[in-house]
């Protein structure tokens, strides 16, 4: 979860009310992630697709991995992100 932790203290520097409404709804919106596994779209990319799941809540993508009975959070984004791998 540090991607939460780094989202909300990148917008804190703005607008403290703002980071925490957010970081509150992604929190939200994970925990459904773990009552719905299958609610987001398989990447298909990925080594096991049917496992690796992204989901859209607004302007963030969450990355998780869906197993039997919990979800593991990978990554979280913000759309306007460059998600290319650093070389």
């Amino acid at each position: 979860m540090a991607d939460l932790v780094r989202l909300r203290e990148f917008i804190a520097e703005n607008d403290p009310l703002a980071a925490a409404r957010v970081a509150a709804e992604l929190l939200s919106r994970i925990e459904n992630l773990g009552l719905y596994p299958e609610m987001g779209r398989a990447v298909e990319l990925a080594p096991s697709p049917k496992a690796i799941r992204d989901a859209v809540f607004g302007k963030y993508r969450v990355r998780y991995s869906a197993h039997t009975e919990t979800i593991v959070i990978l990554r979280i984004w913000h759309h306007n992100e460059d998600r290319t791998p650093s070389t």
